[in-house]
């Protein structure tokens, strides 16, 4: 069953590795096929080097294991929470990307200090409570926290990004991490100097509505 998707989701799983944003078997991205409603997600503990399309574990929105036959992720709850809350979304990430993740353990949102945060997220990117890992519950802290943002930070834990597709969603772990080095740097020099809301529009409007091609 959605082989396209598994075999997609295999190959950005390995851009989280390459852009610095995973160690070891951590992280996870996942894909909500559009016609079917069914999530493909990375099974469980697999190393990223080793990632075929049959590690890719597809299941329903209530968790059930449609095919398949690893176990899922174990923040699988977690993407279907947001799954069922958010039907725009069909593509979430998990990382625990170091600079991003900083921030997450001092409970911090990332300032909106620079014009490709203005582009990427249209303002800050929040910072969200606490949570265990295993249920609903950092899936309900998402939810709860991430506002018209494409990323979220959890406190004490990591990130989390969403986007119309899986695709999207990388895009934005990796954006995060990015923008997140370059405001710890600034802040070692000062204290970053904020955008105007209004300005923070404009650029959000222009990187979604006329940039590229």
């Amino acid at each position: 069953m959605l082989e396209n998707l598994k075999k997609e989701l295999v190959e950005l799983h390995l851009e989280l590795p390459k852009n610095h944003l995973v160690v070891w078997t951590g992280g996870n991205v996942s894909a909500r096929d559009p016609q079917s409603g069914l999530v493909a997600i990375k099974a469980s503990g697999i190393p990223y080097e080793e990632l075929t399309p049959d590690h890719m574990v597809v299941v329903d929105l209530d968790g059930k294991v449609v095919e398949g036959k690893f176990k899922p992720s174990s923040d699988v709850f977690s993407h279907l929470f947001i799954y069922k809350h958010r039907p725009d979304v069909f593509g979430v990430v998990h990382t625990h990307s170091r600079y991003a993740t900083a921030f997450a353990a001092v409970g911090r949102p990332i300032p909106c200090v620079l014009t490709a945060m203005g582009d990427e997220f249209g303002g800050p990117i929040p910072c969200g409570g606490f949570a265990l890992v295993g249920d609903e519950a950092i899936g309900k802290q998402v939810i709860e926290n991430i506002g018209s943002s494409p990323a979220v930070l959890l406190k004490n834990h990591g990130v989390f990004t969403i986007g119309k597709d899986a695709r999207a969603a990388v895009k934005a772990a990796v954006m995060t991490e990015d923008v997140a080095a370059t405001v710890w740097m600034a802040m070692q020099i000062g204290e970053p100097l904020p955008i105007a809301p209004e300005d923070v529009k404009r650029l959000h409007d222009r990187y979604m509505n006329v940039y590229g091609q």
